[in-house]
């Protein structure tokens, strides 16, 4: 299997901290720099709350920029394995527009609910049925529309009487969408390269979900959720992720390091879908790092929070395309992909080799 190439899409303009602080009141200074998110892009208008765009025509956008950059056309893709945990309708699924936008009649689509580790869990997916002979190519696919859970935490209020709280929220997420185009056997398949590495796990077993979007579900009667003060809202465990992230992310690297059999100094790119780098490098010892392991991982750490902010199951990929384009991620570079996602405490993690050339 060898991946092709990258595409990524953002709706909008940036929207800056300076602006956000306009719309929903400033964070302190020292919380602003923990996050570390300086800018994201938001598929709604900031001001009004409206739509521009949509979960599933960010994810085409995103395919047919990768499409551009693979030299191929909608046409040659036989499978479509989508992640978000924000699609436009519970059914059909997301992927199935994203086929219809791209002209396909037929297609096979398989959807994957999932936020940070969607994105990688889906690429293992494709990566197995490329192998298994079933499909020839692929297309792999993060997209996610958080904002619209955003706007109604701020819109009609006085930016000053939006909750602390909010903000963090307000200020951590953004939008976006991210594709990878996969081919079956090609250059990463051949002798003398090491074969592709996955694992996942989901750490929250009777622990309190560190990320939880409430509403639209079963959880309760309809007549019930409506009498909500929102219909849907996010809720994150604030104590819970800064406390147990750290733990998440130093096992996901342990389990992949042994089970691919590379030690650090194997690995030339590193990506995640968020930054934290020094928030997460107190635990290096913890993995059992050595103080020259944990100095050479921060050096190749692959991600890009601070100009997308948060976005889900876009983050891997959409981390990754920004690491290919600058040329962070280099032909021969042997990659580990690793999520961290807080919904469950879940991590997944694939290693391969790259194989494509500069965009």
């Amino acid at each position: 299997m060898s991946v092709l190439s990258t595409g990524a899409h953002l709706p909008g303009d940036p929207l800056d901290n300076d602006a956000l602080e306009r719309l929903a009141g400033p964070l302190p200074d020292d919380v602003l720099a923990g996050i570390e998110v300086r800018r994201r892009h938001w598929l709604i208008d900031p001001r009004t709350g409206e739509h521009r765009t949509s979960t599933s025509r960010m994810a085409t956008a995103a395919a047919r920029q990768a499409l551009d950059r693979a030299g191929l056309e909608p046409a040659d893709i036989e499978l479509i394995v989508m992640s978000t945990a924000s699609p436009e309708h519970l059914l059909p699924a997301a992927g199935t527009y994203v086929q219809e936008q791209l002209g396909l009649d037929a297609a096979a689509v398989i959807e994957v609910r999932a936020g940070c580790a969607g994105a990688v869990q889906a690429l293992d997916i494709a990566r197995r049925l490329l192998a298994d002979g079933v499909h020839r190519t692929a297309l792999v696919i993060g997209a996610e529309s958080i904002s619209p859970l955003l706007a109604p935490l701020y819109l009609g209020r006085d930016p000053f009487d939006v909750r602390m709280r909010d903000r963090l929220t307000l200020y951590t997420f953004g939008d976006g969408a991210a594709a990878m185009v996969l081919e079956a056997g090609g250059p990463g398949s051949a002798a003398g390269r090491p074969r592709p590495v996955f694992a996942t796990r989901s750490l929250g077993g009777g622990r309190r979900p560190g990320m939880l979007i409430n509403g639209g579900g079963t959880d309760l009667p309809l007549a019930r959720q409506q009498a909500r003060e929102r219909l849907m809202e996010i809720r994150l465990d604030i104590q819970g992720t800064t406390k147990f992230g750290p733990h998440v992310f130093v096992t996901g690297l342990r389990d992949m390091l042994g089970r691919s059999g590379l030690s650090v100094a194997d690995i030339d790119a590193c990506v995640l879908p968020e930054g934290n780098a020094e928030y997460f490098s107190g635990e290096f010892d913890a993995a059992g790092l050595s103080p020259t392991d944990g100095a050479r991982l921060k050096k190749i750490i692959v991600e890009n929070l601070a100009d997308v902010g948060a976005t889900g199951s876009p983050a891997v990929p959409l981390a990754l395309d920004a690491g290919w384009r600058k040329g962070t991620v280099r032909p021969g570079d042997t990659v580990l992909l690793l999520a961290i996602e807080a919904s469950r405490y879940v991590y997944a993690g694939l290693t391969l080799t790259w194989e494509a050339p500069a965009p």
